[in-house]
């Protein structure tokens, strides 16, 4: 086996250098945001530069009162900013405490495995060698946990402040243009994702170098150990995507049922109570929850990789370069996205409202295309040119361009799964237009029809999930499938900039209604929005097609630990778990659907109220109590997003401690195939609902303007189908993809108890 051209040195400082151009990068970025500034008196200095120019010019086209949109527009930024941090810090609290008793089990869990002994063990992979104890594995693994949850409650606390600071911001640049607008919505987002890629990375980094100090030449033990930072990740993801998605889509389905379909005003019109709450939902659901699930996604996919490469020759030679092969397609990854983000910010310019889109979709194709360079590259400089994997107790010969193919398929993967979700929410496309058209029918066809599209939009995807599983376990077994998880998330950076720019779109069109600013502003910022909306369904089909290959390279890396040679589905044990664990992605989505259905009936209720108790409300001369609203969906979602929890951190336990390994085996393999479908179909239908009702708001073309406009017939069924469609795309089928890997990284951070002391009944009868 010839080594690697790479030195471990080199490995060891590109690893962090990588992450730290990440960091700096973003701070670059956010800066280059705050010089807008959020004050009259800040605005108008910085116009005296250019003499005093942009602000006549402003005043000329607009002809309203600079100085106070100005003041209208950070008034409801504060407003929105206060809301979403209440809310996350409520929700914070509970976690914590959740995190903090999680830690406490783990610990207890996997340091009874060897009846808390601190003697060292034959290793489990090769007996010849000795390990750690396994109390050294429970107290490094809950610290890793710790980090890995703390970690992605940061990153969705950053990237929720990030947006919430630049939201106002793009409504004030929308009034010179759409394309300064989209340069200050597109750099935020960027901010955002930049910080999470380079914070994930360089956190695990750390951690793995200090674990190292004590584990030494047990890199077998170091790693198991680790794979506590991917369920540390994906647990707040859950907490942040449940809770999160009931607090938006509460605001959401009540603002809009007594605001246009019952009242006739606008969206986001500030006589609508639940208008500030709809505003921060868009936050803490689509900006909090998307970046700490990404970071879990991506997390996990790490670790499965480690963990396997751990017990390969990697790992048996001490090859620190090739063992860090993960990291450093994540490093490319970072470099890779910075030079893709420049083409949208400062290589090309956006002149008109039909260059967005285009401008969005080719940031993942120019990544995509750069990123497979990259990985060509990475694999060429850091994997020796033949290695042995380990496949289910043998190892298995691979070469490096093997690799290299593993990782680009599952990059390629994304890019595919990505544009068949475009083409099915995108109102560009004949799918969301024929939706459009069943609603001169009424909502019953529109619903129809919506439904239909979502089921059929799993097609593709499926098949390039199944192909990119076939090739990559062909070329390299579960370690294949694991690094095809991390190609597809390996241009994170990018695709967290692109999913944050639709929820800050959005706010600023909802603040330019807020503050009263003209009809043509208004345009722009829908114009973005509409964009954002698409692209947030590509974020939401990346998540889920990742999650898909992460959870099966957990699966993979939780059979070899719990060693269960192989799973036989004829077996009865393996076929009720098969069975039952096919089921909990239905039993998920009811609960997370009812938490949303009953949390907007109070909103509704509120609306309603306010409305008809109000005097003057109607008329514009009185405000209303926009506080209550936000209480009202920040108290439904704490308590609604503790039941969905508790079904996915208990059942593997439940399962593997009375049932065992292989029932539990089972429950994850049924999971994974039922709850990737319905994530695609979920997120798919309310995308295109949603879209429908765009286009036929919009009314661009002559077919949209047949249905329209805004109030007529056709378009409250498009509403009727949005609002159901709101749950489905922003609650549930974002939460499944975390569903099925958090179910798979917690059955590998506790296989070693599960197969010491699991299957309590089985044993008894």
């Amino acid at each position: 086996m010839a080594a690697a051209i790479l030195s471990d040195l080199g490995t060891e400082v590109l690893i962090p250098l990588c992450a730290v151009v990440g960091i700096v990068f973003s701070l670059v970025q956010w800066m280059l945001v705050s010089r807008i500034k959020l004050s009259p008196e800040g605005h108008s200095s910085a116009n005296s530069k250019n003499g005093g120019v942009t602000e006549s010019l402003i005043e000329e086209e607009e002809g309203i009162n600079e100085h106070n949109v100005v003041h209208k527009c950070a008034e409801i930024q504060s407003a929105i900013s206060e809301g979403a941090t209440s809310f996350l810090f409520t929700e914070y609290q509970y976690v914590g405490i959740f995190m903090v008793a999680f830690a406490v089990l783990i610990f207890l869990f996997l340091g009874s495995v060897e009846g808390f002994s601190t003697k060292s063990r034959p290793c489990t992979y090769d007996n010849t060698q000795t390990c750690k104890p396994a109390l050294a594995t429970a107290a490094f693994s809950t610290i890793s946990f710790l980090l890995g949850a703390v970690t992605s409650v940061v990153s969705g606390f950053l990237g929720m402040k990030i947006a919430t600071y630049a939201n106002a911001r793009t409504t004030l640049e929308a009034r010179k243009g759409v394309g300064k607008a989209f340069i200050i919505a597109f750099r935020s987002g960027a901010v955002m994702g930049f910080l999470l890629a380079a914070n994930g990375l360089l956190v695990l980094y750390i951690a793995i170098n200090l674990f190292k100090l004590y584990y030494g030449n047990d890199w077998e033990g170091l790693f198991e150990a680790i794979t506590g930072y991917g369920l540390g990740g994906s647990s707040m993801a859950l907490f942040g995507r449940v809770g999160g998605g009931i607090y938006t889509k509460a605001a959401d389905v009540g603002a809009d049922l007594v605001g246009k379909v019952e009242r006739n005003i606008p969206e986001d019109d500030p006589r609508n109570p639940a208008v500030i709450a709809d505003n921060v939902g868009d936050n803490v659901g689509d900006i909090a929850g998307m970046g700490s699930d990404l970071f879990g996604s991506y997390a996990e996919s790490s670790c499965a990789a480690l963990v396997v490469a751990s017990i390969s020759s990697f790992g048996i030679n001490h090859d620190l370069t090739a063992m860090l092969y993960p990291l450093l397609i994540s490093s490319m990854g970072i470099l890779v996205c910075l030079l893709t983000t420049l083409f949208a910010t400062d290589f090309f310019e956006i002149k008109a409202v039909k260059d967005i889109e285009p401008t969005l979709k080719n940031q993942l194709i120019i990544s995509t295309v750069l990123m497979t360079i990259g990985i060509a590259i990475i694999s060429w400089i850091a994997l020796p040119s033949s290695f042995t994997i380990f496949n289910f107790g043998v190892q298995k010969e691979v070469k490096s361009w093997q690799l290299f193919l593993c990782v680009g398929v599952g990059l390629w993967a994304g890019l595919i799964i990505g544009f068949v979700t475009e083409y099915y929410t995108s109102n560009a496309y004949s799918p969301v237009q024929d939706v459009a058209d069943s609603c001169r029918t009424g909502a019953a066809t529109n619903v129809i029809f919506g439904l239909a599209l979502g089921y059929k939009s799993v097609i593709i995807p499926i098949f390039a999930i199944a192909i990119s599983i076939f090739v990559s376990f062909t070329f390299a077994a579960m370690y294949g499938i694991a690094v095809a998880a991390l190609g597809m998330l390996s241009t994170i950076a990018t695709g967290l900039a692109i999913d944050a720019y639709g929820p800050i779109s959005d706010n600023a069109g909802g603040i330019a209604e807020m503050a009263g600013m003209s009809h043509r502003i208004r345009e722009r910022t829908d114009a973005l929005d509409a964009a954002g909306n698409t692209t947030a369904a590509i974020g939401k089909g990346f998540a889920i097609g990742s999650a898909a290959l992460v959870s099966l390279a957990l699966f993979g890396a939780f059979v070899s630990r719990a060693e269960i040679s192989t799973v036989d589905v004829l077996t009865p044990k393996v076929f009720i778990g098969l069975i039952v664990g096919a089921m909990l992605p239905y039993w998920f989505s009811a609960m997370t659907m009812k938490s949303v259905g009953s949390a907007a009936l109070k909103m509704v209720e509120e609306v309603r109220r306010q409305f008809n108790s109000i005097p003057g409300l109607m008329e514009g001369t009185a405000k209303p109590d926009y506080a209550n609203c936000v209480k009202i969906s920040t108290d439904a979602s704490i308590k609604e997003m503790i039941p969905p929890g508790a079904l996915v951190m208990l059942t593997p336990l439940i399962v593997g401690i009375f049932f065992g390994v292989e029932t539990l085996s089972g429950v994850l393999a049924g999971s994974l195939v039922s709850g990737v479908q319905i994530a695609i179909s979920a997120s798919n239908t309310g995308g295109a609902w949603d879209n429908a009702k765009k286009y036929i708001e919009a009314g661009a073309s002559e077919h949209a303007r047949t249905l329209g406009p805004k109030g007529s017939d056709a378009h409250k069924a498009a509403v009727i189908g949005d609002t159901i469609g709101d749950p489905l795309k922003d609650t549930s089928g974002p939460s499944l993809n975390i569903l099925i890997k958090l179910m798979a990284v917690e059955s590998l951070v506790f296989a070693p108890f599960f197969a010491t002391h699991g299957g309590l009944l089985f044993k008894i009868f």
